[in-house]
C-alpha cells in the first residue's frame, strides 16, 4: 500500500528520480558467462541492506534476435530464485535505455553491470560499449562494475564458432575467392592503364562483397587480404613487389583493406540475423502446429508426440518410461538415427529416422518442457480421477452432518419437550394437553425414524447393499396401499389406469417406496384445486409410471442435480426431511432395473417418468396359451 500510494504521489507531481525507501538492487544479465558472478554481487550488495530486493532483468532485442545463450539464461534465473530475487525480460533495441527505464520504473537504488568482454581495441574500433552508456544515462542510481573472468577477452569484429553459413558455403566461399581473384586479375591486367589503381580497387572490393555473400565472414577477409597484397603487388608501383612508393597509394590500399573487412563482417551478420529469423519463423510454426492440437482439444500427450513426429518428418516417435514403451507413434518397425532426450524423472522421448542438427535439438528441447507438463497434467487429472469418489463421500458426509445438525434436531427437539412436559411435576396439564403432547411427541418420533431409515436406505444404495427381490408385479394393484401409505383420497390424487397392462418386473416393497415418495412430493407443491396426477401406459419394452404435478416447477439448471442426496430446491425440496425422497427414489429404481427421470409439464411443473421393464414371460406365456 506505501509503495502504490508512494507512485501516485511521484506521477501526481511528475517526480522521476528515484526516492530511496528501500534497497532495490538491479542486476544486468547478457546471458554470458559473468551472469553468476553478477547475481552473487547483487545479492551480497542487498543483503547488506538488511531487507534490500534483488532483481534480475535481462533484454533481448526487439526482433528476438538476441544472441544470449538461452540455457546459460535458464540457469541464472535459476539462480536468481535461489537467492532470494525476481528475473525480469523486457523487450527493447537501445539495451542502456531499456535497462535504465527499467531501473526507474522499478525504483532502483543499485545496477549493477558487468565490465565488457571487448578487449580495447575493439572498443576502440566500436566505441563505447553498453556499461559505459549506461552509466552515463544512470543520473541518481548508483552503478556497480564488476570484472569479472570474461572481461576484455573477446577482440575480434567477426563472430567465433561455426558463424551464421553452413560449412558448405563457407568451402563454396574459399573456393570462389582462390579461383574468382586469379581470374579478375586477368581481366584487370588486360584493362591496366597508368591511373587505374582506383578501378582496380573497387573491383577487387566488389569480390569480397560477392565473397562474403555467399561465404560469410572468414572467406571474405581471406579474399581481401589476398586481393590487397594482389593489387600491392601488381597493380602499385613499384610493380611485382610489395613496395609502395607512392603515399597516395599506401593510403588506398589501407582503406581498402579496412572497407573490405567491414563490409565482410556486416554482411556476415546480415547472413546470421536472415537464418537467425528464418530459423525462429520456423520454430514458432512448429511450436504453433504442436500447440494447436493441444488448444483444439486434443489429448496433449498424444497430440505433442503426433505433432512432434510430423514437425520433424521421423519414422516414428516413442515416449518411453523407466525404460518401457509407454506410447508410440508412427511405424512400429522403423529404423533409422535415434535421437532421445530427457523429459521428465521417469520419461524420456525418443525419436527415429533422420539426424537432427543442433537447432532442431533446440526446439526439440522446448517440445520436451511442453510434453513433462502435459504429462504433470495428465497425472494430477489422474489423481484428481481417482479422489472425486472420496471427494463425493466428503460432500455427502457433510451433507449428513448439516442434516443432522439441522433436520435431526429438530423432531428430537419436539418429542424432548414434550416427554418433558408430561414429566413435569409443577404443571397441571388437562387430558386435551396430554393428548396433543403425546401426538406431537409420537409424530417427531415417527418423522425421526423415518428420516433415519432413509439415511440407512441411502447408505445402502451407495454401497450397493440394497437387497432386492424382482418378481412380476400388477402396479395397477400397488395404488390403493400407496393411496393408504399417504393418507390420501379418491380427490386428493388423480388416477389414470387402462385396462389390460401388461406385469411389470419389480420389488414390491421398494416399488411401493418410490411411488409413496413421488406421489408425496407431487401433493407437497399441487396448488390447491389442482391435485397431482398418477397415469399407467406402456411405452415399447416398458411399463411407465407419470407422476405429474402442476406446481411452480424446477429449472433447468437444477433439474440436474434433484436426483442428489440432501437437495433442496423446489420440487425437490423437503420440508419434513433431508432431501432424499428422490435420491432414495431413484437408488430404489435403478437398482430394480428400472429408469427414473424428471420431464417439464406442459402448462408448469413436473413430472416424474418411471419406466419398469415390462415381465416378458408372461406375455409369451399368454401368446403361447392363445396359440394352443
Amino acid at each position: 500500500e506505501v509503495d502504490s500510494a508512494l507512485q501516485r504521489y511521484r506521477t501526481e507531481h511528475g517526480i522521476d528520480t528515484a526516492w530511496e525507501a528501500r534497497e532495490r538492487v538491479v542486476v544486468a544479465l547478457t546471458g554470458g558467462p559473468e551472469g553468476e558472478t553478477l547475481l552473487r554481487r547483487g545479492a551480497r550488495i542487498a543483503a547488506r541492506s538488511g531487507s534490500g530486493e534483488l532483481m534480475a532483468v535481462h533484454v533481448s532485442s526487439e526482433d528476438g534476435l538476441a544472441a544470449s545463450d538461452p540455457r546459460a539464461l535458464a540457469a541464472q534465473r535459476v539462480l536468481v530464485e535461489q537467492l532470494g530475487g525476481t528475473y525480469h525480460q523486457v523487450v527493447g533495441e537501445d539495451i542502456p535505455a531499456t535497462l535504465i527505464g527499467f531501473a526507474r520504473a522499478a525504483h532502483a537504488t543499485q545496477l549493477v553491470v558487468g565490465v565488457s568482454r571487448r578487449s580495447r581495441l575493439l572498443a576502440l574500433l566500436t566505441g563505447p560499449g553498453t556499461s559505459s552508456r549506461v552509466v552515463r544515462a544512470s543520473g541518481d542510481i548508483d552503478v556497480h562494475m564488476v570484472t569479472h573472468s570474461a572481461a576484455g577477452k573477446r577482440s575480434s569484429l567477426i563472430p567465433r564458432g561455426r558463424g551464421a553459413l553452413s560449412a558448405k558455403r563457407r568451402l563454396l566461399g574459399f573456393v570462389l575467392a582462390l579461383l574468382g581473384g586469379p581470374l579478375l586479375t586477368l581481366l584487370l591486367t588486360a584493362t591496366r592503364t597508368g591511373d587505374s589503381l582506383t578501378a582496380e580497387a573497387l573491383g577487387y572490393q566488389l569480390l569480397v562483397i560477392v565473397v562474403a555473400l555467399v561465404g560469410g565472414a572468414w572467406p571474405a577477409a581471406f579474399a581481401a587480404v589476398l586481393s590487397g597484397l594482389t593489387l600491392d603487388y601488381l597493380f602499385a608501383e613499384p610493380f611485382f613487389t610489395f613496395t609502395i612508393a607512392r603515399p597516395t597509394h599506401l593510403i588506398a590500399l589501407l582503406i581498402y583493406l579496412v572497407n573490405a573487412l567491414l563490409v565482410s563482417v556486416v554482411v556476415d551478420r546480415a547472413a546470421r540475423l536472415t537464418r537467425i529469423a528464418r530459423r525462429s519463423a520456423s520454430e514458432s510454426e512448429v511450436l504453433a502446429t504442436i500447440a494447436g492440437g493441444v488448444l483444439r482439444g486434443e489429448d496433449a500427450v498424444e497430440s505433442l508426440l503426433e505433432r512432434t513426429r510430423e514437425a520433424f518428418r521421423m519414422a516414428s516417435v516413442r515416449l518411453i518410461a523407466d525404460g518401457r514403451f509407454m506410447e508410440e507413434h508412427g511405424d512400429p518397425e522403423a529404423t533409422g538415427e535415434r535421437t532421445r532426450v530427457r523429459v521428465a524423472e521417469r520419461f524420456e522421448l525418443e525419436l527415429i529416422g533422420r539426424a537432427l542438427d543442433a537447432s532442431d535439438r533446440r526446439i526439440l528441447d522446448v517440445v520436451a518442457t511442453q510434453l513433462a507438463v502435459a504429462l504433470e497434467q495428465r497425472s494430477l487429472a489422474e489423481t484428481a480421477e481417482r479422489l472425486q469418489p472420496l471427494e463425493e463421500v466428503d460432500r455427502v458426509r457433510t451433507a449428513l452432518l448439516a442434516a443432522v445438525g439441522h433436520d435431526l434436531r429438530r423432531p428430537l427437539a419436539v418429542a424432548t419437550a414434550a416427554v418433558t412436559s408430561l414429566r413435569s411435576t409443577g404443571t397441571k396439564l388437562g387430558p386435551e394437553d396430554r393428548a396433543e403432547l403425546l401426538d406431537g411427541a409420537e409424530r417427531s418420533l415417527e418423522n425421526l425414524a423415518r428420516i433415519i431409515t432413509d439415511l440407512l436406505d441411502v447408505s445402502r444404495v451407495q454401497a450397493g447393499a440394497l437387497a432386492v427381490s424382482i418378481e412380476s408385479v400388477d402396479v395397477a394393484d400397488f395404488l390403493p396401499g400407496v393411496l393408504d401409505d399417504l393418507g390420501a383420497g379418491p380427490a386428493d390424487v388423480l388416477l389414470h389406469v387402462p385396462d389390460a397392462l401388461p406385469p411389470a418386473r419389480a420389488d414390491p416393497v421398494l416399488l411401493q417406496r418410490v411411488l409413496v415418495n413421488l406421489l408425496s412430493n407431487a401433493r407437497r407443491y399441487s396448488p390447491a384445486g389442482s391435485p397431482p396426477e398418477l397415469s399407467l401406459s406402456t411405452f415399447g419394452r416398458s411399463l411407465e409410471v407419470r407422476v405429474v404435478d402442476h406446481g411452480p416447477g424446477i429449472d433447468e439448471e437444477h433439474r440436474s442435480r434433484m436426483f442428489e442426496p440432501f437437495q433442496h430446491e423446489s420440487d425437490v425440496s423437503d420440508s419434513d426431511g433431508i432431501g432424499l425422497g428422490l435420491a432414495l427414489s431413484r437408488g430404489f429404481a435403478e437398482g430394480m432395473g428400472a429408469t427414473l427421470e424428471g420431464e417439464e409439464t406442459p402448462g408448469g411443473g413436473l413430472t416424474m417418468v418411471l419406466a419398469l421393464p415390462i415381465d416378458t414371460t408372461v406375455r409369451d406365456v399368454e401368446a403361447a396359451g392363445a396359440g394352443a
